[in-house]
């Protein structure tokens, strides 16, 4: 078996929690997989450009070209690269200190659980800027560490005492972080009021239908309303009233019980939850996490955090009103009647695409906190003739008996009402120039072989059209009217991920992939103000057999009118790219390299023997041009 430090989050919940054996093809076979068969329809690339151009008003068509830079080669360098006339610096890494009084990162030791608390966390992800009074501050999240490498300094890589298992818990998190710019060249601002760590033992607050149920109360808040703590946060938003969205993702392996015998719920099942963590051990040191004596606690987790980075004193809160599931990044905007939308994906092999609509208004003076905690929630269903619905998730659809339930139960709801199975749906990004959204669906080596965790039947669909889909796609939909609240839209897919130099089918791609721009797993997915797509990868690096030629993981721009995607960054060995913002002046990118070297092969950034270390990366122009 695959020594379990170093499964993926995936393959350990599969490992806990097997999936149902082979179920029915039926659709398979309709859908013959031939490139040519499955090009010539509806989602036939050559038609892209003519169906994007027909879905934006005149005043939004694109010139003929409108990148700035001149596309790059793959690589398997261990090292950031990117095109001629632009540079990359290393901003800020995981273990930096925030605070003068906390000690430098140690290789040696990898610090502690008190010098981890005051520094950098690990593992960046989610990110974005806000220009406070004059002060520019970043704000990350902090998703997950390695333990082959937090712990590398041990004989056996595993934790040798309670600190141990602490200063991976707060690794964990999210990083507020003031950054400035010195003669060109940004860093960050030790001991600024606003730099702060958030942690898995940070006070947080639970709001919206959820809120107070018996299903969220425990010894320890027999109310229901307060709980601590953050972790595993993947993608993340930003409010229109300038807050931060973090986004809890596979929170469930940080659970156990002291029984490995012990069986938990079938609810809880459903989330990947077990009597078995993921290797850190957090139960041992915080009673919290043994499912056993705990077993609401794990209702409390999965949900989208709302951070005020303003405020240093403000307590975090737990957004019930938008579900619990594994949400990997939540994309605000105001609709045209004011009310505030929220586009979410849960990041698991066959779970679903999900909507929030505020009942109230978005204005200046309104009670910004009612307008996340009160409105509709809803479950993408695809079509496979290019049109789709949003399902309301209400207790007469789904037959759960409150909405607090469905808040809960989130995934329970979307499969009752039918919702469709996706690839495993990642970031999405709404287009600033016309009303039309953008979802990345990473992979699904299970799509067509197996049913989701509840059961739900993964055959072959519209937006997921490819068997053990292993490149990905990116869906788009359209609102009917462009009013992102109504309950129909249109769809059709971006882009197939794919290697047209190993396949001449459906798996080599749709026809804007080419030798040049392949890739797979587009999971980081954001627009500039321009209007240009950034596509940021997780994939496979093996740079051999399917994956052959598209080397280490990256970072594309495409045009979302012509369809054209070139690639703009490439990452070190064994990284995800991960994490997109920019500078108030537009001059500097901020990008994320998480897990350089997690199966031990990178010494990025500093090289040499060095400890591999996360990082945000400043990627600007030589001529201090405008990026993006």
């Amino acid at each position: 078996m695959k020594d379990e430090r170093i499964l993926t989050f995936d393959e350990f919940d599969e490992m806990v929690n097997p999936r149902p054996e082979e179920c029915e093809f039926d659709r398979v076979v309709e859908r013959a997989l031939s490139r040519r068969g499955f090009l010539g329809g509806v989602l036939a690339t050559g038609s892209f450009t003519a169906l994007a151009g027909s879905l934006l008003p005149t005043g939004a068509r694109a010139a003929a070209d409108r990148f700035a830079f001149e596309a790059i080669p793959a690589s398997t360098a261990d090292d950031v690269i990117v095109p001629p006339g632009y540079k990359a610096e290393v901003l800020v890494r995981w273990g930096d200190p925030l605070w003068s009084d906390a000690p430098e990162f140690d290789p040696a030791t990898r610090g502690t659980a008190a010098s981890q608390e005051r520094s950098f966390g690990d593992n960046t992800d989610g990110q974005d800027v806000f220009l406070h009074e004059g002060h520019v501050l970043l704000v990350v999240n902090n998703e997950y560490t390695n333990r082959d490498i937090l712990w590398g300094n041990n004989p056996d890589a595993k934790a040798a005492s309670d600190d141990d298992v602490a200063k991976g818990m707060m690794a964990h998190g999210v990083t507020v972080v003031e950054i400035a710019a010195t003669d060109g060249k940004w860093g960050i601002v030790k001991d600024s009021p606003y730099n702060r760590r958030i942690t898995p033992q940070t006070d947080m607050s639970l709001t919206g239908p959820a809120a107070g149920h018996d299903l969220l109360k425990t010894a320890a808040d027999p109310t229901g309303t307060t709980s601590k703590g953050t972790w595993n946060n993947c993608g993340n938003g930003m409010t229109p009233w300038g807050t931060y969205l973090a986004c809890e993702e596979n929170f469930n392996g940080y659970f156990s019980a002291e029984d490995e015998n012990h069986e938990v719920s079938a609810e809880l099942q459903r989330y990947g939850v077990s009597s078995k963590d993921w290797g850190y051990g957090w139960a041992g040191i915080d009673e919290r996490f043994d499912v056993s004596k705990n077993p609401n606690e794990p209702n409390r987790a999965g949900y989208v955090v709302e951070i005020d980075p303003t405020d240093p004193a403000s307590i975090p809160r737990k957004l019930t009103a938008l579900g619990r599931f594994k949400h990997e990044n939540a994309e605000a905007i105001v609709n045209n009647d004011g009310r505030v939308v929220v586009y979410m994906g849960d990041d698991e092999r066959g779970e679903f695409l999900y909507r929030f609509v505020s009942e109230g208004v978005y204005a200046a003076g309104v009670d910004t906190h009612a307008l996340l905690e009160n409105g509709t929630l809803s479950v993408a269903k695809f079509n496979d003739d290019g049109t789709g619905e949003w399902l309301d998730l209400t207790p007469e659809a789904t037959g759960l008996a409150s909405q607090a339930e469905i808040c809960i139960h989130t995934r329970q709801a979307a499969s009752a009402v039918g919702a469709t199975t996706m690839d495993r749906p990642e970031w999405v990004a709404a287009n600033p120039n016309a009303p039309e959204v953008y979802c990345c669906l990473t992979n699904n080596k299970n799509r067509g072989v197996k049913p989701n965790a509840g059961g739900d039947d993964t055959s072959v669909n519209g937006p997921n059209p490819r068997e053990a889909n292993n490149y990905g796609q990116i869906v788009r939909w359209r609102p009917e009217g462009g009013d992102h609240g109504a309950s129909g839209f249109e769809w059709d897919l971006y882009v197939l991920a794919g290697n047209p130099t190993v396949h001449q089918d459906a798996y080599g791609g749709s026809d804007n992939v080419n030798a040049d721009n392949m890739f797979n797993s587009p999971d980081g997915l954001k627009f500039d103000s321009n209007g240009l797509l950034w596509i940021q990868t997780d994939g496979k690096y093996s740079n051999e057999g399917d994956f052959e030629g598209q080397g280490n993981n990256q970072m594309l721009a495409g045009d979302p009118v012509t369809g054209e995607i070139r690639r703009f960054l490439v990452g070190p060995n064994e990284c995800e790219i991960t994490g997109l913002s920019w500078s108030p002046d537009r001059r500097t990118m901020f990008v994320g390299i998480q897990h350089p070297g997690e199966d031990g092969n990178s010494h990025w950034p500093d090289g040499g023997n060095s400890v591999p270390r996360s990082a945000i990366i400043a990627v600007s122009r030589e001529d201090g041009g405008l990026v993006g």
